[in-house]
C-alpha cells in the first residue's frame, strides 16, 4: 500500500482487506433463476458521506500523551496517524505525489505534502477547516 494510501487509511480507518478464505463448495441448484434486472437507482452510484476529519484527528490528539501539530506538519500528522515520519518516508511520500522540487529542501517540501495530503483527505470525502 502507497504511503500517501496508509495515510487515508488511518484518517478514515479504513483497513486493508483480510485475504480471502477458501468458501465450502455451494451446493448444486436445481434450476438457475434469472435475476431481476437493476433499477437506474441501484446502478447510480452514491456519493460518499463527508467525515468530519478535524473532529477524528483531534479526538486521536487528545488521547496522546505528546500532543502532535497535524494542522500544519506534515511530519506530525504522519505519527498521529500511526506511520512513520522519517526522511526517507516522506521523500518516498512526494514522490508518489509528484513533487518536483528539490528534496534536499525538506522545509519546503514539508509544506507542499501537507498541502497535497489535505488536498487529497478533501477529495476523498474529508471535511477540514478552510484554514487548512
Amino acid at each position: 500500500m502507497s504511503i500517501l494510501g496508509k495515510i487515508l487509511g488511518g484518517v478514515f480507518k479504513k483497513k486493508e482487506a483480510p485475504a480471502a478464505t477458501p468458501a465450502a463448495p455451494a451446493p448444486e441448484a436445481a434450476a438457475p433463476t434469472p435475476a431481476p434486472a437493476p433499477t437506474a437507482a441501484a446502478v447510480a452510484p452514491q456519493p460518499a458521506p463527508e467525515v468530519d476529519v478535524a473532529g477524528i484527528l483531534d479526538f486521536m490528539n487528545e488521547q496522546r500523551a505528546q500532543k502532535l501539530n497535524w494542522r500544519t506538519s506534515i511530519v506530525d500528522l504522519m505519527k498521529l496517524v500511526g506511520l512513520e515520519s522519517s526522511l526517507a518516508e516522506r521523500k518516498e511520500l512526494a514522490d508518489e505525489l509528484g513533487y518536483t522540487g528539490d528534496k534536499s529542501d525538506s522545509a519546503s517540501m514539508n509544506i507542499w505534502l501537507h498541502k497535497q495530503v489535505i488536498q487529497k483527505i478533501r477529495d476523498n470525502g474529508g471535511q477540514l477547516p478552510t484554514d487548512l
